[in-house]
């Protein structure tokens, strides 16, 4: 839903007054982000975000969830979230469809009985697995024969190291309790009197997470975002963080690129890790969320909702939303010629193929 000129306007007016007493090459990148995505945000910023995670996708189950402390059901929707990286949506979820997906009881169930491998002792001994389904072979080949591990019939060996680094970290690590070693370390993290206190309670769960095996910051984000949003109403920690997590695909990193946002900020990279480190892609939107008042798109939003602008942005450009920037539709090659794009007179219009 499009935000109304008249709001527009005045957003754009708010923004420029907290800009006015900055003139450093740095806040020049910055006043030229918050043009663009606030823009972006006006024609394909959704107004009812919160309430489509929280109602689609499993929302009501993993509220359900939530309040039961079904640490099974969790790790079950969890599964299935990672295991759409890497590969299109469609072919993920076809081959779950045909051969169903790792569950907490099955894992349970199997490490229950007599297993001989060392590496599944607990989830500091499962490092260095290295199990290959291709080859079945792993760090341990004596005991490839009768480990659980192989039984599992996943798209690939990683998601099955995946499947098992989780449910040991969550048996091991939050004693077998998500929701509560969630809260807990929400709670610790929890300082009102720190600049970036979201920032230190997002971390405080991306951060051991990141550990888990074969688990990448899009897909980790991702879900943790929607679990979180997704949260009873009376855990606001939990989707306050929620809101704040920001998932960088290619689409939203070649965005950044092509318009000339990365260039003005000195953060030219490839796709990839590069774009959650220190002043890539990640750091940048959450920056730009920070001018930009989602309350004028929906006044239940918080002001500042980083989930929210990088939606915005991906709507933009997906096929499935607005389909105005991506490859589909711009020869990389050249500068993008699509004088109908209501960015055009502001975007820098870098081409793709020198860099990607």
């Amino acid at each position: 839903m499009a935000v109304s000129p008249a709001r527009s306007v005045q957003h754009i007016r708010s923004v420029s007054a907290l800009k006015s007493n900055l003139g450093s090459p740095q806040s020049s990148a910055l006043d030229h982000a918050v043009r663009l995505i606030h823009r972006v945000c006006c024609f394909a910023g959704s107004a009812d975000l919160i309430e489509q995670i929280r109602n689609e996708n499993g929302g009501a189950a993993i509220r359900s969830a939530i309040k039961r402390h079904d640490t099974a059901a969790l790790y079950d929707w969890l599964m299935s979230a990672l295991s759409y990286q890497g590969i299109s949506d469609r072919v993920a979820y076809e081959y779950m469809e045909r051969h169903g997906q790792a569950t907490w009881s099955d894992l349970e169930y199997k490490l229950a009985r007599l297993v001989n491998c060392p590496k599944l002792k607990s989830y500091w001994h499962f490092h260095d697995c290295r199990y290959d389904k291709t080859s079945r072979t792993c760090a341990e080949p004596c005991h490839i024969k009768q480990c659980p591990l192989p039984t599992h019939h996943l798209r690939n060996g990683r998601l099955n190291q995946t499947a098992y680094s989780l449910y040991l970290f969550i048996r091991d690590i939050a004693d077998g309790d998500l929701v509560g070693w969630i809260d807990s370390r929400l709670k610790d993290a929890d300082d009102p009197t720190v600049a970036d206190r979201l920032g230190r309670m997002r971390e405080a769960l991306i951060e051991p997470l990141r550990q888990v095996y074969g688990v990448a910051d899009k897909v980790l984000t991702m879900a943790l975002s929607c679990i979180l949003l997704a949260a009873p109403k009376d855990r606001p920690r939990w989707i306050e963080v929620g809101g704040s997590m920001i998932a960088i695909d290619t689409l939203v990193h070649n965005f950044l690129h092509r318009t000339g946002i990365l260039q003005r900020f000195h953060a030219d990279h490839f796709y990839g890790a590069g774009c959650y480190q220190h002043g890539g892609c990640a750091d940048i939107v959450a920056q730009v969320a920070g001018q930009i008042d989602a309350r004028a798109f929906n006044p239940r939003f918080p002001a500042v909702f980083p989930r929210f602008v990088q939606h915005a942005i991906w709507r933009y450009c997906a096929q499935s939303g607005l389909d105005v920037c991506n490859g589909n539709r711009i020869d990389d090659r050249k500068s993008c010629a699509n004088i109908y794009c209501r960015l055009y007179s502001i975007c820098y219009r870098i081409r793709l193929s020198n860099s990607e």
